[in-house]
């Protein structure tokens, strides 16, 4: 982004002298990372993005809602809960929700302070250690992310993190390709990491989405993303 427009942008905020200061210091940088960038995102009052909204957030739900019936998934835990605003379209009885975003964190809990089958948490990927199992799930949840974890520390720490708190299932909506990184995007092969990394698992299901950007398409209502489904091999579960 040019100077001249990351000052217009200021300007329009309507922030206090502190999260001004701060906002300056983000806009200026090459990048701020990608935990700062959302925490201020949210904070401004923006959103998780198009693909939580509109038909692209109703196709990954009624996806999501087919699978846990099917198998009978009962509790999940999602890395990346963003606002909340998929989580409402979902059909599951436990919900656990971690997000970088301190934020989008609060907004969570606020709107589902009556619901008592979901869970809200503040998540750091390269400060997270669970060597009692608490956060131990049948499934975990990984929509949007991944093209979005831009630092390699922050992304290797996230994956080590989704697959090691799942009991069977990982899910994963994602693009899956090497990208240049543009600001808060970097696009991965991430189905190369699990190949080398987590090898007890496999590629139980790939749906290619409905909804698939091509060039000169709305981005706010296409997607580069996917589903990717794995389970643990036989005799690892």
């Amino acid at each position: 982004m040019k100077a001249w427009l990351k000052q217009k942008v200021l300007a329009r905020l309507r922030l206090s002298a502190r999260a001004r200061q701060w906002a300056h210091q983000v806009l200026f940088a090459d990048f701020p990372g990608s935990g700062n960038y959302w925490e201020l995102r949210y904070h401004q009052g923006g959103n998780s993005g198009s693909g939580s909204y509109g038909r692209l957030a109703h196709y990954k739900a009624q996806f999501l809602n087919q699978f846990f019936a099917e198998q009978q998934i009962e509790t999940v835990l999602e890395f990346g809960c963003g606002d909340g605003h998929n989580l409402g379209l979902y059909q599951v009885a436990n919900y656990i929700g971690l997000d970088v975003s301190r934020t989008a964190i609060q907004h969570c809990i606020q709107r589902y302070q009556e619901d008592a089958g979901k869970s809200f948490f503040i998540f750091d990927p390269t400060l997270f250690a669970d060597h009692a199992q608490r956060f131990q799930v049948p499934c975990t949840l990984s929509l949007d992310v991944i093209y979005h974890l831009v630092e390699d520390g922050v992304f290797e720490a996230y994956m080590r993190q989704l697959f090691g708190c799942a009991q069977r299932y990982v899910v994963i909506y994602a693009s899956n390709f090497e990208g240049k990184t543009e600001h808060h995007m970097r696009p991965r092969q991430f189905t190369q990491w699990i190949e080398r990394h987590a090898p007890q698992w496999r590629l139980l299901h790939h749906e290619v989405n409905p909804y698939h950007y091509t060039p000169g398409d709305d981005p706010e209502q296409t997607s580069e993303a996917d589903f990717y489904l794995y389970t643990l091999k036989d005799g690892d579960a």
